[in-house]
Parts: structure tokens; C-alpha cells; sequence
């Protein structure tokens, strides 16, 4: 049962993607002359208003736009998305002018014709590709390819001494227009280099061209390889001036964060100096408390002078009596008397002896 139920959702999968159409092409375009129309059913006059509705179910609605689409761009793009966006199912053609027919009634390519065929065989939106498209469109090559409709802007394209070369196509309802991209054409592309022809010039000698293949002269040539040299000078200089003013910010950068821890340094430094060696700081503490301890170990402790035991002995004990110098009385009045006192005290010493 399970795997039956999963077998059908597959199915039923499988069925979706199969109805969604692909936005994503594997192959290039083919060529119309490269195989025959696979429009099999009759091919019937359809209005816009059956296209617009998604009739005939049998079969997509054949669009044609032609152009030169020189140096191809992304306004040729948009209006090619445009004509296969016009019905619910569409086929879209692509007629490309040849080299032959552009240059007679437009003006020279830039690119050739096969680069342009090429172009737009790899566009997403092109189903079909027409070499050599006729300049003016014919009801034999309309029946030919079975076209229904022809999408192009609704500007007035005078060319080939006609006022406007899809004017019968108006006229017999098959015209569809599109839209113009502002802003980019062939012609503003080709304005850009011829306006900045030295530039692309230097551009192409710098890659490897030779004068020869730009068709500049010798004298240009060194004049375009000199100004390549200068501009190279110019960067050189411009590269060392960035990473100066680099290495300068950087220089700066660390220099103030050295400042600031320095300055954070020098805080702590002197707060840790005035804790220790300040007017209250533990240095003069300690060296009180030492200068204490020193005085005390050098002067011993005295006994009380009004002890009894000392008044006793005092009275006890009589004085004895010594010549100056030994005697605390009062020294004698002149010379004679003092060495009649030493003459004594040697007197005394003797007879004790």
C-alpha cells in the first residue's frame, strides 16, 4: 500500500513538471532553413484576440521580429522577451538581416553577419533564427513561415524609400507592438568608443594589438604607449600615497593606544607611590613602629627614684670624699691648690698599698 501511494504521487509529479514549461534552453536556436516548419495543423488567420485568449489549442501562436541586432544588448533582449511574452503560447522567430542588405539601406556592422546569426541563436527567448531576412516583409515569405503576427516597436521605421516599411503589416492587422529599451542602442554604444576612441586605442595596445591591427599611426602609437607609461606612474604613486596615509593611521592608532596605557600606567604608578611613601603611607608607619622598637632596645628601664629600698641604702652608706677631678664639688680656686690635691690623692694611693 505504501509503496503503491508513493508510485502515484510519483506519477502525479512527474505529470506537473511535464505541463511546466522549461525556462532554462540546453541548445542554441535552430536555423529555419536547417529544417522544415513542424506547424502541421492548417494554418488558420488568428486575431489578437483569439492569441490573447490561447487559441488555436492545437498549436503556439508564430511571432516574428527582425532587425540587425549589431553588437547585441540587453535592449534587443527585452524586446525579444516581449514578443514571446505576447500570448499564453508563443513561438517566437528571428529574422537577421545579411551583411549585403544591412550595408545598403543602414550602414556598416560592427559585426558580421554569422557573429549576429549567432547571437541570437543563444538568446533564451528565440525559438528560431532566419538567415538573410528579407528587409521588407512579403506575403510569400509570411506564408512561408507561417507567421501570425509581427512584434516590433510602433516607431515609424523609414527605410528602402518607404515611410514606414511595416506599414502593410499594420494595415492587415498582424502588427504588434513592443516597447524600446531608453538608454542603450547600437548607435549609443558606438558613440561611447568613437567619443572615447584614444582610451579604448591605449586600452588595446596595452593588451597586445598592434598599431597595425588599430590602424593608428607610428606616431600615436608611441604617443598611446607613453601615456600608458605615465598612467602607470600615476597608479604607482597613487598606491604608495594609500598605503602611507595606511601605514601613518596605523602609526597613529597605536601610538594613542601606547599613550593611553601608558597614561593608565602612570596613574597606578603613582597612586601605588603615594600609598606607600605618602603623608599617611605605610612606609612612615612602618619606620614609626621600628624607631620605637630601637629606642626602647637602647634605653633600658630605670626603677622608681622614690623606692624605699634606695632611700635606705642612700642613708645608710656615707658619701665618700674625692679630690677633684673625681669630686662633684666644686673644682679648685687656683692651680697651686689643684696639684696640691693630686700630690695627696698619689700619697693615698701609696699607703694603701
Amino acid at each position: 500500500m505504501v509503496g503503491q501511494k508513493r508510485n502515484n504521487e510519483g506519477t502525479k509529479e512527474n505529470a506537473y513538471i511535464s505541463k511546466v514549461p522549461r525556462k532554462t534552453l540546453t541548445e542554441p536556436a535552430p536555423f529555419a532553413d536547417e529544417r522544415s516548419c513542424q506547424c502541421k495543423a492548417p494554418h488558420e488567420k488568428l486575431t489578437i484576440t483569439q492569441a490573447c485568449l490561447g487559441t488555436p489549442v492545437d498549436r503556439p501562436v508564430r511571432v516574428y521580429a527582425d532587425g540587425i541586432f549589431d553588437l547585441f544588448h540587453s535592449g534587443h533582449a527585452r524586446a525579444l522577451m516581449q514578443a514571446k511574452n505576447l500570448f499564453p503560447n508563443s513561438y517566437l522567430i528571428v529574422g537577421v538581416c545579411s551583411d549585403e542588405l544591412t550595408h545598403k539601406y543602414k550602414g556598416f556592422t560592427v559585426m558580421n553577419e554569422s557573429e549576429r546569426y549567432e547571437a541570437l541563436r543563444h538568446c533564451r527567448y528565440v525559438d528560431e533564427v532566419i538567415r538573410d531576412a528579407p528587409w521588407t516583409l512579403t506575403s510569400e515569405f509570411l506564408e512561408k513561415h507561417k507567421i501570425d503576427f509581427v512584434a516590433h516597436d510602433d516607431i515609424p521605421y523609414s527605410s528602402a524609400g518607404s515611410d514606414d516599411v511595416y506599414k502593410h503589416i499594420k494595415e492587415a492587422g498582424m502588427f504588434v507592438p513592443t516597447q524600446r529599451t531608453e538608454g542603450i542602442s547600437t548607435s549609443d554604444i558606438i558613440t561611447r568608443i568613437v567619443r572615447d576612441y584614444d582610451v579604448y586605442a591605449r586600452r588595446n595596445l596595452q593588451r597586445g594589438y598592434t598599431a597595425k591591427e588599430l590602424n593608428v599611426s607610428f606616431i600615436n602609437e608611441k604617443k598611446y604607449r607613453f601615456q600608458n607609461q605615465v598612467d602607470k606612474m600615476k597608479e604607482k604613486v597613487k598606491n604608495v600615497e594609500e598605503k602611507s596615509k595606511e601605514f601613518v593611521y596605523k602609526v597613529e592608532e597605536k601610538s594613542h593606544d601606547l599613550i593611553q596605557k601608558w597614561e593608565e600606567k602612570s596613574r597606578e604608578f603613582i597612586g601605588n607611590f603615594l600609598e606607600l611613601f605618602g603623608p599617611d603611607g605605610a612606609w612612615k608607619q612602618m619606620f614609626q613602629e621600628r624607631s620605637g622598637r630601637v629606642l626602647q632596645a637602647f634605653s633600658p628601664r630605670q626603677s622608681p627614684s622614690s623606692s624605699p629600698t634606695r632611700e635606705r641604702s642612700l642613708s645608710r652608706s656615707p658619701s665618700p670624699t674625692y679630690p677633684w677631678p673625681f669630686n662633684k664639688s666644686s673644682p679648685p680656686s687656683s692651680p697651686k691648690a689643684a696639684s696640691a690635691s693630686i700630690s695627696s690623692m698619689s700619697e693615698g694611693d701609696e699607703d694603701e698599698k
